[in-house]
């Protein structure tokens, strides 16, 4: 039977807790602790210590010797054993918190007990950080060693006992200086005396200070900065500048001015205040700078319109700008001299990574001339043309920086370096003075490069007489068979034409694929009178297709507009006539390429080229209306009439059914003063086409002459046999301005309206004459039932709308019935700019502002009628002040885009202003945009009456005569009205400008 204890009587291990491997954490209650008493004291701690290093075998006067110190000779006490023996370390510094667990260990294993093993543990530690200590210090051991001692070896060994377990160990601090630290310490110490701080070297002044007395302290003066940029900055930043206002300088200007008018009582003081001092503001003065911002916008909005009208995307000359920016000063411009150092730097380091690279020089050169450095710049080239003497670029920046006899004896270098280089020998002649000398150098590089043809037209030019440039060109041509432009030179100084044409046979021999020879050959022979142009482009043509070396459409008629302008128009005609359909198919819409050409040749101003286009569409599709419409619209405006009555004779000749060509040709007879012709053309075309427009063409040619029963037979036989509703309309007016004999009611004119509206009910002009019959009669009723009957046949015509409404507001003399008028129009014709601008009149006539600034914000709304710039011109002559006239004309302007009536109303808003240079411009736009508005041309005559020169005023009346303008508000109305049919435009023009506002 073992004497060993089963394991629940065992006694339980140190530090053992229950529960704890199973996770079971215990809990101390006060029966636990017991009660509360008073720990050991000291006396008895070191008793327990001192018995248990007995127990261990250590003497306790092990723990209590003196051992030895290096530190000035000094002592130290021994650290003092543990419990278990072990000697505990004492640290130079407490532990730092950073070197602490952050999960406090100690804490966690602070309830074990310090058993045995923790102790040897303890002391093996604790002799491997001894170990380590010691070996950094023999690291930091000083190499020689002086060490000075008063006591000998032998002394100090019976001074500390031969029993010193140091004496056995390596000493290290024999000298206090050996340590890291000490020399460390000691640099520092030297540093700091050497370089003392500005706190250390004034601290016998701060000390001084305490014994100044308040008044000295009072006397001592103010720190100033005396350095110039400071300074500067200073003076600039108190200088404050403070924006004056416009009243304030209204009012000085104002204050030494008299007035010696008396004001009208009807005058009122705007601003709701009297001026105390009686001077006035003028705000149109006043508000000068914003004016000039909006002109520059408005001017932009013309440019961006006009690009949008004649096609153009800019009136920018790209090579006129270049010109100007390289004629610009540098040298007066402002620069950084900072810049211009960090730059050279950077300069300088790409010549001296690549030395053999020109373009770093040149940069190099150019930036010490603008600094001012041309000296330093010649230098920099010269190094350059020493380094890359092949280099054309450098050598002629070399010759730029310098002037005369220097640049003389660069240039020559240079050639000599590279004598084929065309640029150095034009460069060396340009620095001749004299013409001998410059014949002189190009015969020298002729010599080396003989097929240059630069150097030969310079020598040529250089020639003294036409002889000699003769043979020079010879014998160029010779040397360079090829070069077309010294053959052609060639052959316009050569004494016959035979010797011509053998010059441009050989050219052509040279250059068989060079269309330019052969439009030598075609002009040379227009230039001696020769019939045979046609061939010899014809001949031209054939061999280039063969050769495959035919140019393109546009680069032909860009060749024949060139022939035009130096004069040989039967060449250029030459030109169309054989290759206008090259390249095209009988597919393509050939005509309609052709009238496009034709157009772009007129915007250029290229007319001879136009016609040959138009003959040329005339002579495939001969009955081709448009085509003798725009050919004779051509010689109209850019030709003589005699052409014009050519063109348009043979119109009616191709196209006898063509009613506008038989009109416009009898207009243009009568307009010449020539009405039996004219006459005549109406009878041939009675003959070829009696239609309703022949007839009442007749109708007004014969009333225009005073021939008035001839034109009622006329318009009697007209009912008859071509009883259209044009012609009753006619019918009709003629019977109102020209009456029968004692008819003072016109009777006969109701009738024909009655008959007429028998046959055309829903015709609104027949009811718009009726209506206007009766109120000229003094009819009102009967003219308002005229023209409601009539909007209920044609609820679509504006015009009766309007005149209905105009009516209503004559006869009741309130706008409540009228207004009404108009909310049904607008409710049957949506989006009509007419009916909202009558609308915002009719509120304007009442007087009832704000109800007319409500009509036009809603008239001017997207959904409405956005872009109209009838209602635009409105808003901006009556419903807005003065002063907001230029801002709304520039958002009108980009809202609208394009409109003649907008663009008068601009500029009106610039006559207002005194700006007349500007108001000319935007009148022009206008007429350019549609020359058929009456109006526009009514304006721009009064303003030219007013500002204009007889040659203006000359010059717009001729272009009044060729646009015949129809349309416009008041020019209509003129036009239109009873008793004014044979009126010209010259008659209609004067009266317009009377009933202008």
């Amino acid at each position: 039977m073992t004497s060993r204890k089963d394991f629940l009587s065992q006694q339980a291990p140190e530090n053992y807790v229950a529960g704890l491997g199973r996770g079971a954490t215990g809990f101390t209650t006060r029966s636990d602790l017991g009660p509360a008493r008073e720990g050991p004291s000291e006396d008895q701690i070191k008793e327990a210590l001192a018995k248990r290093a007995a127990q261990l075998g250590a003497s306790p006067s092990t723990y209590n010797d003196l051992i030895w110190a290096q530190t000035n000779g000094g002592l130290f006490q021994a650290p003092t054993p543990s419990a278990y023996g072990a000697v505990e370390k004492k640290e130079e510094d407490d532990d730092d918190e950073r070197f602490q667990d952050p999960e406090n260990e100690v804490g966690l294993f602070a309830t074990g007990a310090y058993d045995r093993d923790d102790d040897e543990a303890d002391r093996i530690y604790q002799d491997i950080d001894e170990r380590m200590d010691r070996r950094r210090k023999a690291r930091r051991l000083v190499p020689r060693f002086n060490f000075v001692c008063s006591l000998s070896p032998t002394s100090a060994c019976e001074a500390y006992g031969l029993s010193n377990p140091l004496l056995h160990e390596q000493i290290t601090d024999l000298n206090p200086f050996a340590h890291r630290e000490a020399r460390e310490k000691q640099e520092r110490d030297e540093y700091e005396a050497k370089n003392p701080k500005i706190q250390q070297q004034f601290a016998d002044l701060k000390r001084s200070l305490g014994s100044i007395t308040d008044e000295q302290w009072q006397n001592i003066p103010e720190v100033g900065d005396l350095t110039g940029k400071n300074r500067r900055t200073k003076q600039n930043s108190k200088q404050r500048f403070y924006a004056v206002p416009d009243s304030v300088i209204a009012g000085a200007r104002n204050t030494t001015e008299f007035d010696t008018s008396v004001a009208d009582g009807a005058q009122t003081n705007h601003s709701g205040s009297d001026n105390v001092d009686g001077t006035m503001t003028n705000f149109a003065d006043i508000g000068a700078a914003r004016d000039k911002v909006l002109q520059v916008n408005l001017d932009k909005a013309a440019m961006g319109s006009a690009d949008a009208n004649s096609g153009s995307a800019s009136t920018i000359d790209p090579k006129g700008y270049l010109t100007s920016l390289a004629k610009t000063d540098l040298r007066s411009r402002d620069y950084d001299i900072g810049d211009v150092k960090r730059v050279e730097s950077l300069l300088q380091s790409v010549i001296k990574t690549n030395s053999r690279h020109p373009p770093g020089y040149i940069a190099l050169a150019r930036l010490h001339e603008l600094a001012g450095k041309p000296v330093k710049a010649r230098d920099v080239m010269s190094q350059c043309c020493s380094l890359n003497p092949l280099s054309e670029d450098a050598w002629l920046e070399n010759i730029r920086l310098n002037e005369g006899h220097n640049a003389k004896v660069i240039a020559a270098a240079a050639v000599k370096e590279n004598p084929q280089s065309t640029r150095l020998w034009t460069r060396a002649t340009e620095l001749e003075n004299d013409p001998q000398s410059k014949r002189r150098v190009l015969r020298r590089a002729l010599d080396l490069l003989p097929k240059s043809v630069v150097l030969w037209k310079q020598l040529v030019q250089l020639s003294q007489d036409e002889s000699e440039a003769r043979l020079l060109l010879s014998q160029a041509c010779h040397e360079i068979p090829a070069s077309i432009e010294l053959h052609l030179a060639l052959a316009r100084i050569v004494e016959t034409v035979e010797e011509a044409r053998k010059v441009l046979n050989t050219c052509r021999r040279a250059n068989p694929k060079n269309a330019e020879v052969w439009i030598a050959a075609t002009r040379l022979e227009e230039q001696v009178g020769s019939k045979n142009t046609a061939n010899i482009m014809k001949r031209g043509v054939q061999s280039l297709a063969n050769e495959n070396a035919m140019l393109k459409r546009e680069e032909w008629i860009e060749q024949a507009e060139k022939c035009e302008e130096e004069g040989a128009i039967l060449t250029g005609q030459s030109i169309i006539q054989e290759t206008l359909s090259y390249g095209l198919d009988e597919d393509d819409d050939r005509k309609k390429l052709f009238m496009e050409d034709a157009q772009a040749s007129i915007s250029r101003g290229r007319y001879e080229i136009a016609r040959a286009i138009y003959a040329y569409i005339l002579r495939i599709w001969p009955t081709s209306k448009s085509a003798w419409e725009a050919s004779a619209s051509l010689e109209k405006v850019h030709g003589k009439r005699e052409d014009l009555w050519n063109v348009l004779e043979k119109a009616v000749e191709a196209v006898p059914q063509a009613d506008d060509l038989w009109i416009q040709y009898a207009n243009e007879k009568y307009q010449s003063g020539d009405v039996d012709s004219a006459r005549i053309v109406l009878a041939k075309a009675f003959n070829q086409s009696p239609s309703e427009n022949i007839y009442l063409e007749a109708i007004n040619l014969e009333a225009k002459n005073g021939q008035i029963d001839q034109a009622r037979e006329l318009l009697q036989q007209a009912r008859q046999e071509a009883g259209t509703d044009r012609v009753w309309i006619k019918s009709v007016a003629f019977a109102r301005t020209h009456p029968e004999h004692h008819e003072t009611n016109n009777s006969t004119a109701l009738d024909l309206v009655n008959q007429a509206l028998q046959l055309y009910p829903s015709q609104w002009k027949l009811w718009a004459q009726k209506g206007q019959i009766y109120t000229s009669l003094s009819l009102l009723p009967q003219a308002r039932e005229a023209y409601t009957t009539g909007t209920r046949a044609n609820p679509k015509s504006v015009t009766l709308w309007l005149l209905l409404s105009q009516l209503e507001e004559q006869l009741a003399g309130s706008v409540v019935k009228a207004r009404s008028v108009l909310d049904r129009a607008k409710a049957q014709n949506p989006k009509n700019e007419r009916l909202w601008l009558e609308s915002v009149r009719l509120e304007r006539r009442a007087g009832n502002l704000p109800a007319a600034k409500n009509l036009m914000a809603r008239a001017l709304q997207p959904s409405e009628c956005h872009k109209s710039g009838i209602l635009w011109s409105e808003r901006i002559w009556h419903l807005e002040p003065r002063t907001q006239r230029k801002p709304l004309s520039l958002e009108a302007v980009k809202v609208v885009e394009s409109d003649p009536t907008l663009f008068v109303t601009v500029a009106r808003v610039f006559w207002a202003e005194r700006k007349l240079e500007k108001a000319v411009t935007w009148f022009e736009k206008a007429i350019l945009l549609d020359s058929d508005v009456g109006d526009t041309w009514a304006w721009y005559w009064r303003f030219l009456q007013m500002h204009g020169s007889e040659g203006k005023r000359a010059d717009v009346l001729e272009k009044l005569r060729v646009a015949e303008p129809r349309h416009g508000e008041i020019w209509a109305g003129v036009r239109k009205g009873v008793g004014r049919e044979g009126w010209g435009v010259e008659r209609v023009l004067e009266e317009v400008v009377r009933g202008l506002e």
